[in-house]
């Protein structure tokens, strides 16, 4: 895999003076990309902890033999854990991913650091202003939950808060883009864009679209608040809203599979069985992945049917194989790597795996979590019939925290855990804690998603309501106290890596750098990788496993629809 950008040595480019290179990689770093990455990497870890406490008031809250919190706390709460985790902490970290995956996987420099400091600047202003309305609006204004729809009562404050945010997260993107054009033009890398920048581009380009849509929604919103406009299509409002709300996770989406290729890559040598394939599916993504938003309006009388079976049906599906695609490519890469090095047999190179690597770990959790959690049912609940049963349930968190949390911030705290040891040059406090932390976590992630999804597909326990027992619905003491016990444990593993990631960039053992030229793990051809047949059956075997579950879970909802459903 062209996963780093590499220069022969003895080779001089540009300011040589300013790198220095990372001894178990070879990757050059100029100093210019350090500081903007390490803030925005540390400010989105401050998000998560803050993030994960509110998590742990709302399990706390919608465990009924706890019920911790009033109404009115419990919104405010679910509304700062909404933004802090879904919006703040993952783009903050896309921001790090961004910069490291365009100046430091090219060997170059950060274009325009200045810029990339007053996006820095705006991004932290527009999400503490944001986050101060929603603790200290008084009574008289709604509050916004992640949704804000109009008409709701919005506090103008919170909007301009969005509105700023948005605005730094553009401009951080430009950053990434002028990186990357000025790395081509001055000849930093040879040929096509390295797989893991090609990756971090397309989730720039589809966060383009996101951060367009989320500006105009709450610039007609802000209009509006402030009597500008007199009136608001609300329809029309969710329709766009959802080009922030459904395309901030599609960026997650694009980032993560990037990380996947990044960890594999970093922790066993990897090298993709074939490059373009995962480019094209990567293309994919830019093509469908955002119609999946229609999902969010199969109930919605304000757009046609045609409109909803298009975008949740048919076209969704070119975003689904796109990830069938890399779903077999980096389990394949692994495989491949791994026998080379001499592990053998069906499965014993899967066997042989650096299980003990945290970033290994993050990777090898994330995964198949996001696969089975998140994937199989963003399909299942996108389809529009079968989208009924579940509409506004709990099943529907269930399924975004199967995809945002076990699968995207699983893989960023791999990433977090490897750009602190290479580019922050601080040796890990504990990697066999730091790897616990990831199983732990994964663990309590997946019990906490499998009992959401139950309660809201078989008690239609409601998706927002913070008491089920003012509610007329049948409910599971057990599956509620299992939420409620796998969310505290899922909390105690992200303080956990919060604690790791902050205390080794105290604490930590420095690392040493290397010489400023140095020739880099991987280079930019796969010459001789396809000198010998691929022997992928271990891979084979787990994706036609997954396939299985696919079909079982997708057909016994159907089953279940058919039931609800009698005819004659």
């Amino acid at each position: 895999m062209a996963a780093v950008a590499s220069r022969m040595p003895g080779e001089r480019g540009p300011e040589v003076g300013e790198f220095w290179t990372c001894l178990t990689t070879g990757l050059r770093v100029h100093r210019s990309v350090v500081p903007p990455l390490m803030v925005n990497a540390v400010t989105a870890v401050v998000f998560l902890l803050i993030g994960g406490l509110l998590a742990l008031l709302i399990a706390l809250t919608r465990w009924e033999a706890v019920q911790l919190l009033p109404p009115s706390w419990y919104y405010v709460v679910l509304t700062l854990h909404s933004w802090s985790m879904l919006i703040f902490w993952i783009i903050f970290m896309e921001v790090a991913i961004l910069y490291f995956a365009s100046a430091i996987v090219l060997n170059f420099r950060l274009v325009t650091p200045g810029a990339a400091w007053l996006a820095y600047v705006l991004m932290l202003g527009g999400s503490l202003l944001a986050a101060a309305t929603v603790l200290f609006q008084d009574a008289t204004y709604d509050q916004p939950l992640l949704t804000s729809y109009a008409p709701l009562n919005i506090h103008p404050l919170f909007l301009v808060g969005a509105i700023i945010f948005a605005v730094g997260a553009f401009l951080a993107l430009g950053v990434f883009f002028a990186t990357v054009w000025r790395a081509s033009q001055e000849g930093a890398y040879q040929g096509s864009l390295p797989l893991v920048t090609f990756g971090a581009a397309i989730a720039a380009i589809i966060a383009v679209e996101t951060l367009l849509g989320g500006a105009i929604a709450y610039i007609f919103q802000l209009l509006y608040a402030i009597g500008i406009l007199k009136t608001i299509d609300a329809e029309m409002y969710r329709v766009v809203w959802w080009l922030l709300g459904h395309g901030s996770q599609q960026i997650n989406l694009a980032a993560m599979v990037t990380s996947w290729y990044l960890l594999a890559h970093l922790t066993t040598g990897a090298q993709p069985a074939s490059e373009k394939v995962s480019r094209t599916a990567f293309v994919l993504y830019v093509l469908f992945i955002n119609l999946g938003a229609a999902h969010h309006h199969l109930s919605d009388p304000g757009v046609t049917s045609a409109w909803r079976i298009w975008n949740a049906g048919y076209a969704i599906y070119g975003a689904a194989m796109g990830s069938l695609i890399h779903a077999f490519a980096i389990p394949a890469a692994v495989e491949l790597a791994l026998r080379r090095q001499g592990h053998g047999g069906w499965l014993g190179w899967l066997r042989h795996a650096p299980w003990g690597n945290p970033a290994f770990a993050a990777l090898a959790v994330s995964l198949p979590l996001f696969g089975v959690m998140g994937g199989i049912t963003g399909i299942t609940f996108g389809t529009e019939q079968l989208n009924m049963m579940v509409h506004n349930t709990l099943a529907i968190p269930g399924h975004f925290h199967g995809t945002v949390v076990a699968g995207t911030s699983i893989a960023f705290m791999g990433v977090a855990y490897a750009v602190i040891r290479l580019i922050g040059l601080r040796e890990l406090i504990s990697a066999k804690l730091a790897t616990f932390q990831t199983y732990l976590f994964g663990t309590g992630m997946a019990v906490f998603v499998v009992t959401m999804m139950w309660l809201g597909y078989f008690f239609g326990i409601p998706r927002r309501h913070p008491d089920v027992s003012a509610t007329p619905l049948a409910t599971s003491p057990l599956l509620e106290a299992l939420m409620g016990i796998s969310g505290v444990v899922a909390v105690i593993g992200g303080s956990l890596f919060v604690l790791l990631a902050v205390g080794t960039l105290l604490f930590g053992r420095h690392r040493e750098r290397g010489p400023v030229f140095m020739p880099t793990i991987s280079g930019g051809s796969q010459a001789g990788l396809h000198s010998e047949p691929h022997d992928l059956r271990g891979t084979l075997t787990l994706c036609l496993i997954f396939l299985a579950v696919f079909l079982a879970i997708y057909a016994t909802h159907w089953i279940n629809l058919s039931s609800l459903w009698r005819i004659g």
